[in-house]
């Protein structure tokens, strides 16, 4: 069995099963021949600008070589300041109007950024943007059951208490989480009964916020105090996140590997 995994760095059939604990979790169907093929990207919204479009192109090449099943976002979907509603045209602007190669028509599986609730962050959660283009999933936290793999989708901006703290002007949409320590707290115990209970041969995390970075914003402390010993402690193979818009890959020198993938 195999996985294949292609990083795109840019500028800037779908079956709900049930629900674990508080993560929903999806399935996504298996092929025959036991492999998994998908691409990643992040910060990406752009509406078509700052190579967004040259991007996209070729993501579809490279989506058709490697016949991939779907698509991971990391978050930061919309810049610069998410999306206004659901009706925004910055959806069909900077997704269905961008990504429009066959081999992109396939399902995307992604989380917020710090620039999404910095919008209407419920416009991106809602069923009303899968209406306008099939292919958007996007929630808080969840699971993506693909048989070879399990990808688990973590809503890291919560964790940092500087965007509680000190904005810095911006105004963050927090409806939905209400008390942040609560909602950290839930978050993480259902992370660790899922990674707990998994049995699939590959298991990765995917949030938005760098764990270990030595990127522009460097190590995110909260996750590296509150996620990093959860992924170590249940051998999660690696963790895939945007932010930085860098291209890292950071290991571990113990028998567990974490690997950051910023993707700009």
């Amino acid at each position: 069995m195999a996985l294949c995994l292609v990083l795109v760095i840019c500028s800037f059939g779908l079956c709900f099963v049930s629900t674990h604990a508080e993560l929903q979790r999806f399935g996504q169907p298996a092929r025959t021949e036991g492999t998994l093929s998908f691409l990643v990207l992040g910060d990406w919204g752009r509406k078509g600008a700052f190579n967004q479009s040259e991007v996209a192109v070729q993501m579809g090449r490279i989506g058709e070589k490697l016949d991939i099943d779907f698509v991971v976002s990391t978050g930061d979907n919309f810049y610069d300041n998410g999306l206004t509603g659901n009706q925004d045209r910055a959806f069909v602007e900077s997704f269905t109007q961008i990504y429009t190669a066959n081999s992109l028509q396939k399902q995307w599986y992604s989380v917020l950024g710090n620039h999404d609730y910095r919008g209407n962050a419920e416009a991106q959660l809602s069923q009303q943007l899968r209406k306008i283009d099939s292919r958007w999933l996007c929630l808080r936290s969840f699971i993506v059951n693909a048989e070879l793999a399990e990808i688990f989708f973590v809503d890291t901006t919560p964790f940092v208490q500087s965007y509680f703290t000190n904005a810095e002007g911006h105004t963050y949409d927090w409806r939905g989480i209400g008390s942040p320590r609560d909602y950290i707290s839930n978050l993480i115990k259902d992370l660790k009964l899922a990674l707990s209970e998994s049995s699939a041969k590959w298991k990765i995390v995917v949030g938005h916020h760098a764990i270990r970075s030595i990127g522009h914003h460097g190590d995110t402390e909260e996750l590296v105090s509150k996620l990093h010993p959860i992924l170590k402690a249940n051998n999660v193979d690696f963790y895939m996140n945007g932010h930085d818009h860098c291209l890292e890959h950071i290991s571990d020198t113990e028998r567990y590997s974490l690997s950051d993938y910023c993707v700009a």
